[in-house]
């Protein structure tokens, strides 16, 4: 790939409409899930692969299962998300979202 079409593509990527959401992060051999409210996530799934493959999640049950069974046995899915246009206070709305999404999905690997 030359320069010019690197250059469009990093453009490209910059233009892309942000939205925030709920991500869950669920262990395909015993269903534990985790569950987030995420300012952006375009790019979340691979945040958490880096951080998790690295031994650097906070999370020590989430951590311990994934150094355990690896990342073939978990799965990512986008559960809600919406543009971030119309949002006045990102801390307080994903506070809000991460509340009623746990008590909706209760989710076994807690922040």
């Amino acid at each position: 790939m030359n320069t010019e079409a690197k250059k469009a593509l990093r453009q490209a990527y910059k233009l892309a409409p942000v939205e925030y959401g709920v991500i869950q992060i669920e262990n395909t051999v015993n269903h534990r899930r985790f569950i987030a409210a995420v300012p952006n996530i375009k790019n979340r799934w691979t945040y958490y692969k880096l951080n998790l493959n690295r031994g650097a999640y906070h999370d020590t049950q989430l951590q311990a299962d994934w150094d355990a069974l690896g990342e073939s046995a978990f799965a990512y899915a986008v559960l809600w998300h919406a543009k971030t246009d119309d949002v006045v206070n990102m801390k307080a709305t994903l506070k809000d979202l991460t509340a009623e999404w746990t008590a909706k999905i209760q989710p076994e690997y807690h922040r």
